[in-house]
């Protein structure tokens, strides 16, 4: 399996989803205070990010 860029953006786009899931999970359940908000909006941050990064694919 070559590893193109494409490929690369795909990856980093299901990583980058999964860890804004789990900060948003960390935010919802773990930390009810102030501090949960905080993870909650890096969660969203990342989803952000993993949207342009798929965005990118067949782009770049």
């Amino acid at each position: 399996m070559a590893m193109n860029k494409n490929t690369v953006l795909a990856w980093a786009t299901f990583i980058m989803i999964f860890v804004g899931f789990g900060l948003i999970a960390l935010g919802a359940f773990r930390y009810r205070d102030v501090s949960g908000w905080g993870f909650a909006a890096v969660g969203v941050g990342f989803f952000a990010i993993a949207w342009v990064f798929n965005a990118l694919k067949g782009r770049v």
